[in-house]
């Protein structure tokens, strides 16, 4: 990598409100629809927390795309989704036969997120063969977990996406997206290579707390703790930045808003249970509070 970024630009309740989203809407469809497309037979909670993380942040409806061995469970679990049951293959979402399952919700979101709680890499980049075709043309996507793993094998995919995609690598995914999976990540520059991700695949970047957009453009939030580092806080992240591509956010705008109220959300929870203490869930609640803020 020999890329040199420009300093980030702190995101602030400022910079937010002047990026404030409308509330004055007429009702669910104008606030904008969010397809969630993962959750495993094993796995099914994360494409939930990515749902109603969705709808905490003010998307107007939430569709589930789900293992069809969990989604009726799913469906009462969570009873303002819509849920759609897809095969299964080994255990595993049926990625191939996915698209032709959800071919009217791709069609008709404001914003998709994919990946969280899928567990198969061979299914995933069917699954992104098969659905990425059929977005609409004005639909959002957000890439999470095993969705950015086969994203480097998945060109046209890429292609296809490029413009209007939000992605969010931790360390070891950020090295998997450059094909550099032999760099040392204690001596990796998060700036330089978040950069270098976001220009290969024309992609806003959230990575650690800084957003950086394929211009060169980018933002640092200055806030966040350890204790976001657990089972199902990046799922949290990922439908809250679905939520605001929903709502009408522009990715960078929409990644900004949703990396402040995850750290914040995240920060308030560790002063309140302790630094390690918090569960994933529990940002779901402490997330509106920070919103209600910044009106």
């Amino acid at each position: 990598m020999n890329m040199t970024s420009t300093r980030a630009d702190l995101v602030t309740p400022d910079l937010l409100r002047g990026w404030q989203l409308s509330t004055d809407t007429a009702g669910k469809k104008e606030r904008g629809t969010v397809l969630v497309i993962g959750g495993e037979r094993r796995t099914p909670g994360a494409a939930m927390l990515t749902g109603l993380a969705a709808l905490r942040v003010g998307a107007g409806r939430l569709t589930m795309g789900l293992a069809e061995s969990v989604a009726v469970s799913v469906a009462v679990a969570v009873p303002e989704a819509g849920v759609a049951g897809l095969a299964e293959s080994g255990g595993y979402i049926d990625g191939g036969a996915a698209g032709a399952v959800l071919a009217a919700d791709l069609d008709s979101a404001a914003a998709v997120v994919i990946g969280p709680g899928l567990a198969d890499a061979e299914q995933t980049a069917a699954l992104l063969v098969s659905v990425v075709p059929l977005l609409g043309e004005k639909t959002q996507v957000v890439l999470d977990a095993y969705a950015l793993g086969v994203l480097p094998g998945q060109p046209e995919v890429a292609k296809v996406l490029a413009g209007r995609l939000v992605l969010t690598p931790n360390r070891t995914e950020i090295l998997h997206l450059l094909g550099e999976e032999d760099t040392d990540e204690e001596s990796l520059d998060m700036a330089d290579a978040s950069l270098e991700v976001a220009r290969k695949y024309s992609a806003v970047v959230t990575a650690q707390n800084l957003i950086t957009a394929p211009e060169g453009s980018s933002w640092e939030v200055p806030a966040g703790n350890p204790g976001l580092g657990t089972s199902g806080s990046g799922d949290v992240l990922a439908g809250a930045v679905g939520g605001f591509l929903a709502r009408g956010a522009t990715p960078e705008q929409a990644a900004c808003w949703g990396t402040y109220l995850h750290a914040v959300a995240g920060d308030r929870l560790s002063a309140s249970r302790g630094p390690l203490s918090f569960l994933a869930r529990e940002l779901l609640e402490a997330m509106p509070p920070v919103i209600a803020e910044l009106n």
